[in-house]
Parts: C-alpha cells; sequence; structure tokens
C-alpha cells in the first residue's frame, strides 16, 4: 500500500485528490492546521479515511513530523493562500506560506525519506503579463501578483531542489480550475452562488470586476488526476495542465444564469457595464471598480500538449459541464436552505 501526504488536504483540490488516491488504494494523510474549532473542510466527508496530521508550512518542525509519522511515497503540496485578492493585502504571508513553505517541506522531505516523489501545485499566475500565447513549460513568467511572485518562487525551488539533489520534484503549472467546492471568494463560484441566490429572491444583483478577463478554465477533478500521473512518471519533470480553451468572464456569467433559467444581455462598456434580465429588463449585473486588481491579468491560455503526450492525460468535463454541474449545485444548496 502506497502512502501519500497531502497538504492542504481541506480545499478543493486536496478533497479530490484524497478521493482519487483512496479509490487507487493509497493510506492518505492530511496535513491541517490546528484551530480552535475543527474544521475539515471539503475533506469533512472522508474523516474517517485519511489520517489527519497537524502541522504548518511555516513550522519546518511540524513538517518533518508530518514526514516521520506518514513515510509518505508521495508527497503532494497543495497547501496555499490561494486567493490572488488577498496576496496584496497579505503579500508577507502570502510569501511565506506558498513560497519559504514550499522550500519547507522540501527540506522536511529531504531530512525524513529523500527517495520519496514531490508534486508543487505551480499556478499559471506565474505568467501574468503573458509573454505568449499560448503558455506553455518554456514560456517566460511575469507574475503581476504577490502570490504570483511567491507561487514562482516555490516553483523554482522545487526545481532547484530536483537538479541539486536528486529528488524527485516536479510542478504542474495547473491553470484555472474550479468546481462545486470552490471557495465563495473565486470569481467562478462567487457567480454561481449569487446566481443561485438571485433566482431565490434572497439577493438583488451581482457585482463583478473586470469582465473582459480571459481565463482557462477546466474542473479540478480532471487536474488532480494529472497530479497524480506526474509522480507515475519514471523522471521528474514540468507540465502545464489546461484545457487550451479561453473564456471571458461575461461568457461565464452568461452560461450560469442561462442554466438557472434568467436569460441576461451585456449593455455598456467597462465600469458602464451591465447585466440585464430579457425577460423582467431587471439588471443583475454591475461592475463595481472596487473588484478590479492593482495589476490586471488580461489573458491566460495553457498549451497541454506536453502532459497530453507524455502523461496520457486529458480533460474530461468541458466548460459547459462545468458551469452546468456548480449552478446545479448551489441552486440546490440555496433551495435547501430557504
Amino acid at each position: 500500500m502506497k502512502r501519500a501526504l497531502i497538504t492542504g488536504i481541506n480545499g478543493q483540490d486536496g478533497s479530490y485528490l484524497a478521493e482519487l488516491l483512496l479509490e487507487k488504494g493509497y493510506q492518505v494523510y492530511g496535513l491541517m492546521r490546528r484551530k480552535s474549532k475543527v474544521d475539515y473542510g471539503n475533506a469533512a466527508h472522508l474523516v474517517n479515511d485519511i489520517e489527519f496530521v497537524y502541522g504548518d508550512m511555516t513550522d519546518i518542525v511540524s513538517l518533518v513530523n508530518a514526514m516521520r509519522v506518514s513515510q509518505a511515497d508521495e508527497v503532494y503540496n497543495l497547501a496555499a493562500q490561494s486567493f490572488v485578492g488577498t496576496s496584496w493585502e497579505q503579500p508577507i504571508a502570502t510569501a511565506e506560506i506558498d513560497g519559504v513553505g514550499v522550500a519547507n517541506i522540501l527540506e522536511a522531505i529531504r531530512t525524513v525519506k529523500p527517495e520519496a516523489k514531490f508534486y508543487q501545485a505551480s499556478t499559471s499566475e506565474m505568467f501574468g503579463l503573458v509573454q505568449e500565447t499560448p503558455q506553455k513549460e518554456t514560456t517566460p513568467f511575469y507574475p503581476r501578483s504577490p502570490y504570483g511572485v511567491a507561487k514562482l518562487y516555490g516553483h523554482w525551488i522545487t526545481k532547484n531542489y530536483r537538479e541539486s539533489y536528486n529528488m524527485f520534484a516536479c510542478s504542474g503549472i495547473l491553470f484555472n480550475h474550479e468546481s462545486e467546492r470552490r471557495g465563495l471568494e473565486f470569481v467562478t463560484r462567487k457567480i454561481t452562488d449569487a446566481v443561485a441566490r438571485i433566482k431565490f429572491g434572497l439577493q438583488d444583483k451581482l457585482e463583478l470586476g473586470n469582465m473582459d478577463a480571459k481565463r482557462d478554465w477546466g474542473h479540478a477533478e480532471d487536474y488532480v488526476r494529472a497530479m497524480w500521473l506526474m509522480l507515475q512518471q519514471e523522471t521528474a519533470d514540468d507540465y502545464v495542465v489546461a484545457t487550451g480553451e479561453t473564456r471571458m468572464v461575461r461568457e461565464f456569467v452568461e452560461l450560469a444564469f442561462k442554466y438557472a433559467g434568467m436569460d441576461i444581455e451585456f449593455v455598456g462598456q467597462g465600469i458602464e457595464e451591465k447585466g440585464i434580465c430579457k425577460k423582467t429588463g431587471k439588471v443583475l449585473v454591475e461592475v463595481n471598480p472596487k473588484f478590479f486588481r492593482p495589476a490586471e491579468v488580461e489573458l491566460l491560455l495553457g498549451d497541454p500538449t506536453k502532459a497530453e503526450q507524455n502523461l496520457g492525460w486529458n480533460r474530461k468535463v468541458s466548460f459547459e459541464q462545468l458551469v452546468e454541474r456548480m449552478i446545479k449545485a448551489d441552486l440546490n444548496r440555496v433551495s435547501s436552505e430557504k
């Protein structure tokens, strides 16, 4: 039986990855921070199947202990301060968790079990002000947020440990991947939650920032499968994981309202733009300047060719299916809450 240690197991990706590994017969350990109130987050339904170990990415002693307890054959580092907006408000904490925290877990592995395989969750936000389209493994990085900068350190320190200590350490440069378990602060889940609440009369309208921002959106279930595949290879390498398609935020909004039975059309430009319900004429979407980033990332579009060819990976959930699954889940949740 293989052993796996997942940091960030309570999050979206961590819970899907834990499910995948349990299905494959792994013994799964999950790193979680101690809180005054125990909160298993998205992994709550797996409490009886996972062994939880207390630890923190900024405390290397606790990470060494987690490695000693788990004796993990595979370590998946998904822990992060993962919300881009918060990284401007907490730049130092973001750097310590998303950057230095990666060095901490790598040192813990090197100290306890250097033969363990390591996966680092890198991000398309490292490309930021994109230097070429689509973005692939060789595309130069240009991060546009404290989050992107911190993640870039984590990416390069992983590569450095691979080349310096001959460790099996790889990074998955994952483009935007969403799901029914996405946090409410992220734009996709903010949209589907708001649409559901508007549908049931619990909210008047949805306020968003840059409606023209373009993202490469996939489903988290597909992307955690790519993580696992990376650690099953004979040699460690870095891979872009993406759909190869880009969509505007506006398209996501339109589709979410459509699946909820409320067609809308957009009028105006920039901060004057509004989404109006075709049936009632009521304004349901407005642009609010406070939701714009200090430095915008206008376009992200990944090239997954290397992952498809070398790993045999491909996505199974389409953009339309992703939005439909998310809006249905929020409609059911809000309906039951009401």
